[in-house]
Formats: structure tokens, sequence, C-alpha cells
């Protein structure tokens, strides 16, 4: 189980006491992951505050932190979780999984280093694997999703396979973590760490805190999911089977976000929410869904005529668009708002 990590003063004159918190929770050899809950961060941001914290001491690399943390006394030898005895100059990391990022540029790292991944289409063939990490991916699959209706003239599979395997292989020479048999290839299971996979792990986990009438708790998964998002997911990467799962992790945030939204407006986080569903708005002016729980997010903030002018706005966007009529649940709302009429809760559809 990870410690808890408190200290009541930095245990080096640069740092902070979050700074002193985080270098003692890689001193004691906590993965990322732990170290994310230790500390109550993100994943996706372990890595980047660590690599800050190494540049602003001078240091090279997590051993030398490691060192950093004994000679300040921020870890003891014997104490806390894995700390090895170390000698007096050097030390060694635990040597961690392969991580993949696939929500946003697709990155990897192995060991805690970022990897260079090549180029797109080889790129993509990694991310396909990762995809569908529980099961073997034929070679015609990757053809077909990386290439399309024009493969290539040449058998460029096998060798991306191979300098994947090369560029993720760990130092100690051991054996690759991607697998390959007479049927294709597959990621070795528990040998990576999928970002998707997280981020399936934590809607599940909202969805759970909802059933269960923990809204708060879902309200701050929904927005730890969120966090894992750094941008389009897979941005560049060609192919169609990218392109179908740019749109469906895409579908997939926007629902977390709503669900993150309708949760803050059941608890009476009304204000909280306005902000970001009128960018959500501003990036989806024709989603009515979207509209309404904004009109609702502003009525129930006491700004019923901004609510209307939403309203309006999306009335006139169809039109001119689409050249359809509000929807019922768009005109029930608007109904609601105008009749002073309890919008706490979405209006019934047929």
């Amino acid at each position: 189980m990870p410690t808890t990590v408190a200290l009541g003063r930095p245990a080096h004159p640069q740092l902070t006491c979050q700074e002193s918190e985080l270098l003692r929770a890689v001193g004691c050899g906590l993965a990322d992951r732990e170290i994310a809950c230790a500390l109550s961060l993100p994943e996706s941001a372990v890595d980047v505050r660590v690599t800050g914290l190494l540049a602003k001491l001078g240091l090279r690399d997590r051993a030398a932190a490691i060192v950093l943390a004994f000679d300040s006394g921020l870890v003891v030898p014997g104490r806390g979780p894995r700390v090895p005895a170390l000698p007096t100059q050097r030390a060694t990391v635990r040597e961690h999984p392969v991580r993949i990022s696939l929500l946003g540029p697709l990155r990897a790292w192995r060991g805690g280093r970022p990897v260079d991944l090549g180029h797109l289409r080889q790129q993509a063939v990694l991310a396909r694997l990762a995809l569908c990490r529980d099961r073997t991916v034929s070679k015609d699959e990757l053809l077909d999703g990386i290439w399309g209706m024009e493969p290539p003239l040449t058998k460029v599979v096998p060798v991306y396979i191979y300098r994947l395997r090369k560029v993720l292989q760990a130092e100690s020479g051991t054996e690759s973590v991607i697998r390959h048999d007479r049927c294709g290839y597959r990621l070795v299971p528990g040998a990576v760490e999928v970002d998707v996979t997280r981020l399936e792990e934590l809607a599940d986990a909202a969805g759970a805190a909802e059933r269960a009438g923990d809204l708060t708790e879902a309200v701050r998964v929904c927005a730890q999911a969120q966090d894992l998002f750094r941008g389009e997911p897979l941005a560049g990467l060609p192919g169609p089977f990218a392109e179908l799962e740019r749109l469906r992790l895409a579908e997939h945030k926007t629902g977390l976000t709503l669900r993150k939204l309708n949760l803050q407006l059941r608890l009476g986080r009304h204000s909280e929410a306005v902000g970001e569903l009128s960018a959500l708005a501003a990036a989806r002016p024709l989603d009515e869904p979207v509209g309404a729980m904004l009109m609702r997010a502003l009525s129930l903030s006491g700004r019923q005529a901004d609510a209307l002018s939403v309203f309006e706005r999306t009335r006139r966007r169809l039109a001119d668009e689409l050249g359809v009529a509000p929807s019922r649940l768009l005109r029930r709302t608007h109904r609601a708002i105008m009749h002073g009429a309890d919008v706490g809760r979405p209006p019934a559809t047929p």
C-alpha cells in the first residue's frame, strides 16, 4: 500500500513542501500510480512533476533523486515501502512497466522515460495493439486499419513490430512487451499500462459512486478521468481505425463531462457548472442536450434571461443550418424557465 506522505517543512532549501513530498515518494520507490494516490494527483501529471523536480535540483534521473532523498533524511533505510539498502553513491529503481498514453498525441514511457516511437504509421501500429490489448490483432487487421484501401507494397508490418519491440524492450533485455503468434500480434498482458484502460476504470468507478448515492465522489472521479485527456485522442495518427477511435474517445470524454456537470447540478453547484457548460455549448452549438443543460444551470444560478438567450441562439442555429425546429427537450426546458417551474432535474422526454 502506498505510504501517506506528510511533511512539516521542505527537506531541501530549494523545494516547497509539496516538492519535498514528491521527492520522498520517489525516494520510497513508489510507482507513478502509487505517487498519484499518495499525493492526490492525476497519474498523468506525476511524470511531468517528477521531470520538473529533477530539473530544478539538477539531477540526471530518478536514481539520483533516491540518493538525495536518503541523504536529506526524507527516507530512512528499512522504513517505508520497497526501500532497498542503497550503496553510498548508487541507487537502483524498480523497473516500471511500459506506459502508453493514447488520450492525446501518442506517447510511451519505458521505466519512466519517454520513448521515441518513430514515424506516424509505426505509431499507429502500436496504438492499434494498445486499443485491442485483450486479444491478438492479425496482420490483415493492422493493414486494413492503418492503410485502408491503399496497402503498402512491401511487408512493413513485421519491420514496424521489430522496431517497436526494440524501443519498448527493457534495458535488462527481458522479453518484449509485444508477443507474436500464428494469428498475429498482441501486447503481453500485465506488461503495459494504457491510459484508456484507466479511463474505463474511472468511468466505472464514477457510475458505482453515483449508484451508491455518493454524488460528490462521482464528480471527483469524473474530473480525474477528464484529466487523463491531453488533447485530441490519437492526434495525427493515420488510418480508418484511428479516425473511428478518435471519434469514440472524444464522445466518451463528452459523456463524462456531461455526467459530471449533471451531478454538479444535482448537488446544487450550479454556478460551478456554468463555465464548463458554456464552453461545451460553444464547441457543440447544435447539441440540444448540452444547450438544455446550460439553460438549466443558468436558470438555477438566477440567470433566467441568459438561459432564454441560449434557447433563442440554439433555435436560430438549428433553423439556419439544419432547417429543423428545437427538440421537445429544448422546448420543455424553455417552457419550464418561462413559467418559473422547477428545472433542477432534466425535463421528462417522451
